[in-house]
């Protein structure tokens, strides 16, 4: 997939801020974003009769008797995070105006309330206001919004620090730094080639990120290279001799990332931060200096992850922030977050109307406005101080999936906690369009989630199985027998312990592809035309029903699927499916009353036939509840191997055994 990064775009005009202290500018659209977009960045009142204009991303020119407002994702400060983790006590908002315009500068309460802070009518000059960070202990942001009483420009406006950067602390009491405002960008890459040199020409097309960054790192480990790619040439001529690439096997997201950090430590160990970058993202580059800058100003070292915005719906926050839960050890949002919050239709300053203040199910945007603590953050975007990485280690040699949270909980146990920073940003595609908890990634899901249990865990494996076996049985309603056999596999490998983890990099994505191909719910067709016609199952619900009674409503449906999964297929319907569905429609109380059925993928590109094997079932659930039993009955010994085993799985050296040998 080619991410629109914009790096083709005309080289933008950079602002002449470029002083150390400055934390974010304010910044405009691209020219031709919609107006969805738009919303990220500025809201223009309703009453203007004529348009805001801008040719730069820095210079805003704004109509006698226009308004706009910056209380926006990208614009606004996000000031309770500034106030809980850095040095400073306030900040500064610095700009230029031309003409005449009223600047009115705000801060939000907790709950979203906006408080009015200062009033400026300023006419054809250069203003700084002193803003204090005192009021935001729990939520809270600062933004501006600028009148025009005549024809007026904005120009190079930012958020910007009183004081230099200070010394931090490390967790033993002793002083580190101040550093610079340097960055080893660190991207790899499998099989995108498009994606990867979209990515580094983003990384140059803002003079000011440009001149921050002294390396990029890009392990390749595909067989269609970038290197290959039109663009590739001149991506790599602007970045010079600081572009350095890696071919190697797949070693998974964990050998990529893990062979950015040994590099970086190892041979780029003057550069103060490393960030971790995806390669099928689109970037504002702004946030790689907002995310450099959280990590320089924190009062302690701090690992800074940017948010997920979402790159088919790109006005769309996907995930504020996520924590890992203590009873089943597995992923979910964070204390008072939210997921796929739409600042086109609801701006951040947006509040409940009047008369729906007391709907617990009308939705405004204060949520946005508390500051959220998290776990880990994804590896789209995580900006890593050196001496994090130094002291704290590699990368686990996971292949794929949560290798991301167990390093933030491994930092965190170290004293270095991970902070999501609103307003430092990527946008990628969205988990619902992927295929992960079912396809060939499942293995890696529930093996990788019981190993990092085993590290971090504090409790028994109880509620992790009851989870598990929560979903083993919508698995089997939805006929997902690949899933449940590459599951099995994943359990009998964590049971086997920590030794042969290095050695399976490689192998264990074929292992787990030859399993897959016996099972038709794998193997995808081009489309539901080259099957028969489906043959229809009458009275079988393919629409949810919502809403508060929606658990109770389903209860009948349950006992249908209960009684049809008891009883032996027809197979006259693996013959011809009984319905074609899309992803959406292929839900537990649809599938589990059905003997067949197409369903589509999750990006559409084509169909599996699954057919229910009652048998089968049988056969995959008795395992499956019978390697639960084991993990829970050797889960205490399970974790003394696996924490007895981390300092060699964390360590530079085995990974450069791996990399020497690729």
């Amino acid at each position: 997939m080619n991410t629109p990064t914009h790096a083709h775009d005309a080289p933008q005009a950079s602002s002449p801020l470029v002083s150390e202290r400055v934390l974010a500018r304010i910044l405009l659209p691209r020219r031709g974003e919609p107006h969805d977009v738009r919303m990220l960045y500025l809201v223009e009142a309703e009453q203007n009769k004529e348009r805001l204009h801008w040719d730069s991303r820095f210079e805003l020119s704004i109509p006698a008797g226009a308004e706009a407002s910056f209380e926006t994702y990208f614009n606004a400060f996000p000031a309770s995070y500034w106030r809980r983790w850095s040095q400073l006590d306030s900040v500064q908002l610095a700009m230029t105006v031309t003409g005449t315009a009223m600047v009115s500068v705000y801060r939000s309460k907790v709950d979203g309330t906006r408080v009015s802070v200062e009033n400026r009518l300023v006419t054809d000059e250069t203003v700084t206001f002193d803003l204090n960070l005192r009021n935001f202990e729990d939520g809270g942001w600062l933004w501006f919004d600028l009148t025009a009483e005549t024809d007026a420009t904005l120009a190079d406006a930012a958020w910007v620090a009183p004081v230099d950067a200070g010394a931090q602390t490390m967790p033993d009491g002793t002083q580190v730094g101040p550093f610079e405002e340097r960055v080893t960008v660190g991207i790899p890459t499998f099989n995108r080639p498009a994606d990867a040199v979209a990515a580094l020409e983003a990384l140059t097309s803002d003079p000011v990120v440009d001149s921050i960054i002294d390396a990029v790192l890009m392990p390749d480990q595909g067989n269609q290279h970038p290197a290959d790619e039109p663009g590739f040439a001149d991506a790599k001529a602007k970045l010079g001799e600081r572009f350095h690439e890696f071919r190697q096997g797949n070693l998974g997201g964990s050998g990529g990332y893990s062979r950015i950090m040994f590099e970086a430590v190892r041979e780029h160990s003057d550069t103060p931060y490393i960030l971790y970058m995806d390669d099928d993202i689109a970037i504002e580059p702004d946030s790689i200096l907002r995310a450099v800058q959280a990590a320089r100003y924190a009062a302690s070292p701090i690992l800074v992850g940017g948010q997920m915005l979402n790159l088919q719906d790109r006005s769309q926050l996907r995930t504020m922030g996520e924590v890992v839960d203590a009873a089943d050890f597995m992923w979910g949002a964070a204390p008072h977050s939210v997921y796929d919050h739409d600042f086109a239709e609801y701006p951040l300053g947006y509040r409940k109307p009047a008369d729906q203040a007391k709907n617990p199910d009308a939705y405004d945007s204060s949520p946005l406005h508390r500051r959220i603590d998290v776990d880990y953050n994804g590896w789209w975007m995580c900006l890593f101080p050196t001496v994090v990485a130094e002291q704290v280690g590699q990368p686990l040699p996971l292949f794929i999936k949560w290798d991301d949270t167990e390093y933030s909980l491994r930092a965190t146990r170290e004293g270095f906690p991970t902070v999501t920073w609103p307003g430092a940003a990527i946008w990628h595609m969205a988990w619902a369009d992927k295929d992960d908890a079912i396809d060939w990634q499942a293995y890696f899901h529930t093996r990788n989630r019981l190993i990092v249990a085993a590290l971090h865990h504090h409790g028994d494996a109880r509620g992790i199985t009851a989870s598990m076996r929560k979903s083993t049985l919508k698995h089997i309603m939805c006929m997902e027998y690949s899933t449940l056999a590459i599951q099995i596999e994943a359990m009998k490998d964590f049971l086997a312990g920590p030794d042969r983890l290095f050695g399976s990099l490689e192998s264990d994505l074929p292992k787990v592809q030859q399993i897959r191909s016996r099972y038709s719910d794998a193997q995808v067709i081009a489309s539901a035309s080259e099957l028969p016609p489906a043959t229809g199952a009458p009275g079988v619900p393919t629409r949810d029903v919502g809403g508060r009674l929606g658990k109770i409503r389903k209860i009948p449906w349950l006992l249908k699927s209960a009684k049809h999964l008891m009883s032996k297929e027809n197979p006259a319907h693996h013959e011809a499916p009984q319905l074609n569905l899309t992803a959406g429609e292929a839900r537990w109380f649809t599938l589990a009353q059905v003997d067949s059925a197409t369903v589509s993928t999750a990006g559409g590109t084509g169909v599996a036939f699954r057919k229910r094997d009652r048998d089968l079932a049988r056969k995959l659930w008795e395992e499956t509840t019978a390697l639960h039993g084991e993990i829970v009955e050797r889960f205490d010994e399970l974790k003394a191997a696996y924490r007895a085993a981390e300092a060699e799985l964390t360590s530079r050296d085995e990974w450069k055994k791996v990399f020497d040998a690729q």
